[in-house]
């Protein structure tokens, strides 16, 4: 599957996270081209700070597999992750991070931080940025927008 593609999952699990009060991400982890887990934001549903779509995903697949360490798979997600969702995403070892729209107040992954590349830490992975940009902002404008209506 294709970047674009993968995004297309990711966007198909954020349009999901409205319908019970929480910001349109959403995030997908692919390993061997099979998608292990689908998740979006459940912060306000679940009443809890760390339910972002890219740890529960992270959380999920490392489920599937048995294991913390998630060697060789790809996290996508529609939102550049955050410092806790990059730092989960280095501690499960993810090989590569895709997403789509810049977060310019709290993206750890070149906006902000970048704790995908920082050779003080025991593991880098490669982050592919702005795949399907335009689509995965536009999410988050029209949510913020119909909030502040």
């Amino acid at each position: 599957m294709t970047d674009e593609e993968l995004m297309q999952a990711a966007l198909d699990e954020a349009i999901l996270a409205p319908q019970h009060g929480d910001v349109p991400v959403g995030a997908i982890v692919v390993l061997d081209g099979k998608v292990l887990a689908a998740r979006h934001n459940e912060r306000e549903q679940a009443g809890d700070p760390t339910a972002h779509a890219e740890v529960l995903a992270l959380r999920d697949a490392a489920a599937a597999v048995g294991s913390s360490r998630l060697d060789g798979a790809t996290l996508v997600s529609t939102l550049e992750p955050c410092p806790m969702c990059a730092g989960a995403a280095w501690l499960a070892r993810v090989e590569r991070v895709v997403f789509g729209a810049d977060d310019m107040k709290a993206g750890a992954l070149g906006s902000l931080y970048n704790l995908g590349a920082d050779p003080r830490l025991n593991h880098e992975f490669v982050v592919t940025p702005r795949v399907r940009q335009e689509e995965c902002a536009a999410l988050l404008t029209q949510f913020f927008e119909a909030k502040r209506d």
